[in-house]
């Protein structure tokens, strides 16, 4: 089949899936370890992306820094390998490969770290939550999705922010024609409904151990789940599986 694939996306999570921790609750855990907790005990009761906000503003009442989160995010776990295997895909001239981070973390957490390891400029797109900063130094998060308005219809499962399969769609909608072959790279149970979306060609590389490896084997085949299916733990496996395909 790699002799017949001349144009690949390939679509990154990045919490767990390109990088090696979550970021929402790595700066905490850094900077806070208390307000950690807190999210913690807040997290069935709040809508995450809300939390997350919420928890900055209180972060920031207290003296956190912008300087303080942005070095927690550049020390924050980033496997080497995961670096040389998205470095290599964009080097390679066949097949020819479009990367795509989608997220629900937030667009400076993700800029800032993949700045960091030189990565910026090989993703086409980055898909998450917006967020700023302020004058002060306060980061202001929201949800992609705003509570106020229209909300998505997703019955798969995604979180009221963003539906990651819709997302996706507009993405392959706005980069024709069809990908000969998406890779999905993810590890949660948000990771679900996109990669439900994929076609026979395609391939998902499920990090295991997680929520995604969780919700294949209870619903993929109910749900028709048709592209393969690859498993990992480390991001030299993903290494790995890149130079087999």
């Amino acid at each position: 089949m790699a002799s017949t694939i001349k144009r690949q996306l390939v679509v990154y999570d990045f919490d767990w899936s390109m990088a090696d921790q979550d970021t929402d609750r790595w700066i905490f855990e850094v900077n806070a370890p208390d307000l950690r907790r807190k999210m913690k005990n807040l997290a069935s009761e709040v809508q995450w992306t809300d939390l997350v906000a919420q928890t900055l503003r209180e972060a920031h009442s207290r003296g956190v820094t912008r300087e303080q989160i942005e070095h927690a995010l550049k020390i924050m776990p980033f496997h080497p390998a995961m670096v040389r295997a998205i470095t290599k895909l964009k080097i390679t001239a066949n097949p020819e490969t479009t990367l795509f981070c989608l997220s629900n973390a937030n667009v400076v957490f993700i800029s800032t770290i993949l700045e960091s390891k030189g990565l910026t400029a090989l993703f086409e797109e980055i898909v998450t939550n917006p967020a700023e900063w302020d004058s002060s130094g306060l980061l202001n998060l929201r949800r992609k999705i705003d509570p106020s308005g229209p909300q998505h219809s997703c019955k798969i499962g995604c979180s009221p922010n963003m539906c990651k399969g819709d997302e996706l769609d507009a993405f392959l909608e706005r980069h024709q024609p069809d990908f000969d072959r998406v890779i999905y790279v993810g590890d949660g149970s948000n990771d679900y409904c996109p990669v439900v979306r994929l076609r026979s060609q395609d391939m998902v590389l499920c990090r295991r151990y997680r929520g995604l490896e969780n919700r294949i084997a209870k619903d993929g085949e109910k749900d028709g789940l048709k592209c393969q299916v690859k498993y990992w733990a480390g991001a030299w496996e993903v290494e790995e599986i890149f130079s087999q395909i």
